[in-house]
């Protein structure tokens, strides 16, 4: 876990002339806050508010900004993790938020030191950044991710629900280990950081948070057709108590043409006797390559 800087509940400067403006840190502050602005959080969408500057200074940390970078947050909300960034000095610094109240109220507060975005994350066009942060309501966390790994975003820093963020970065021979691993380390790496408290939150959520960053991979995918790849994933994983002997000739005319299959891939020579949360990711791209040319083949017949 990197080490992190003081954050401070007072107006701390980046300079003379430039005071970071106030945002509400404790819960009844935050409470308060969102009563005056008419805003009731969604416990069944995930919504919570951080209310501890020392989380959003660790996250604002991990963006690894240099001058001359972007940085796109998702989910402004009252400001905690976007004073943190403006405390780094992070610009440009571009704010999305969904709630109009809220945008609104960020505005007011930090003027024309970011950028508010009123919209949806899921929806609205992505810019060109080089790093996403992001406090994600646990009900949208995961589209959002995957929208941002297919965008091929550098560096995303993002706080979920502690299980997403576990299974996303979970190797092999784990019971996390799963589809979303496999998804997550087709467009780069998870590394994970601090688990987070509930009581870092208002309202205080039913499970703890954990911060990650996913990094992209460099240059193409290893994959010639993602949804190739997800089908045969989806399939594989479908019966994960099943071994892959009995797995594999779901994908292929065959048990024979399996064996072939797996051979090609490069899989080891006991596959047959392992379950899918055996192999790694790579064995997995290795097999949608060959199924990809043995579909090809079967079509050109």
């Amino acid at each position: 876990m990197s080490t992190t800087s003081t954050a401070s509940s007072s107006r701390r400067k980046l300079g003379v002339d430039h005071p970071v403006p106030a945002v509400p840190e404790r819960p009844e502050d935050v409470e308060a806050t969102l009563q005056r602005l008419g805003v009731v959080p969604a416990r069944s969408r995930g919504q919570s508010f951080l209310t501890d500057p020392f989380v959003a200074d660790a996250e604002a940390a991990l963006t690894q900004w240099a001058p001359g970078q972007s940085v796109l947050e998702i989910g402004g909300g009252l400001g905690q993790l976007t004073a943190a960034l403006v405390r780094r000095g992070v610009e440009p610094l571009t704010v999305v938020e969904k709630d109009p109240r809220l945008a609104a109220h960020l505005r007011a507060t930090f003027g024309t030191r970011i950028r508010v975005v009123e919209g949806d994350a899921l929806e609205l066009p992505l810019p060109a950044v080089d790093c996403v942060i992001g406090n994600l309501p646990y009900s949208v966390a995961s589209p959002i991710l995957v929208r941002l790994f297919e965008h091929r975003v550098p560096r995303i820093v993002f706080l979920v629900q502690r299980e997403v963020a576990e299974r996303l970065a979970a190797a092999p021979d784990s019971k996390a280990y799963g589809r979303p691993s496999i998804l997550a380390r087709l467009y780069g790496t998870v590394e994970l950081f601090r688990t987070v408290p509930a009581d870092a939150f208002h309202p205080k959520p039913e499970v703890e948070s954990r911060i990650a960053v996913h990094t992209a991979r460099p240059g193409e995918l290893p994959v010639p057709s993602v949804p190739e790849l997800e089908a045969v994933v989806r399939i594989l994983f479908s019966a994960r108590r099943k071994q892959l002997g009995n797995l594999l000739p779901r994908l292929f005319d065959s048990r024979d043409r399996a064996v072939e299959a797996a051979a090609e891939a490069g899989w080891p020579s006991d596959w047959a006797r392992r379950r899918p949360e055996n192999l790694a990711p790579e064995a997995y791209f290795a097999l949608a390559r060959v199924h990809a040319r043995s579909r090809g083949r079967r079509a050109a017949e």
